[in-house]
């Protein structure tokens, strides 16, 4: 399994987001995430240097989102989608971006029950529970 280093992800960002910008040929999960990139302008100058996005500590300052989470989570979801996996993520997505009209707005929603399953699973030490990530979406889809 790949498991990449908080410097591995950072820098793949900044190297897809240096690539964009130059026109320059990418790989198919670099063009993926280039998408989520574009979502997000907000993030693209802590895209641009390399040195300073391995350098700065999102945990000092609580008050701004980690850009390389953020879009990690994306990719995430955009993944999970893809291949179904768990099993029910991709229909519960589609369903909550019907009912928010929005792709974008239903990866948000979605971060917020990947995100809660990721962080029970830490702090009881266990597996992560994909029925109950796929249950949350699918709560936010069918909520009027």
């Amino acid at each position: 399994m790949f498991n990449p280093t908080q410097a591995d992800v950072r820098r793949f960002f900044c190297a897809t987001h240096a690539k964009q910008q130059a026109g320059q040929p990418m790989e198919a999960i670099e063009t993926l995430a280039g998408l989520w990139i574009a979502e997000h302008p907000e993030y693209q100058p802590e895209l641009a240097d390399v040195d300073t996005a391995l350098a700065r500590n999102y945990d000092e300052t609580p008050d701004r989102t980690n850009p390389f989470l953020h879009l990690s989570m994306h990719l995430s979801i955009s993944e999970q989608c893809s291949i179904d996996q768990p099993r029910g993520i991709r229909q519960a997505v589609e369903l909550l971006a019907a009912r928010l009209g929005s792709l974008h707005d239903a990866h948000h929603a979605a971060m917020e029950c990947l995100g809660t399953m990721l962080w029970e699973a830490q702090r009881a030490g266990r597996a992560p529970d994909g029925d109950a990530y796929i249950a949350c979406v699918q709560r936010r889809a069918t909520r009027g």
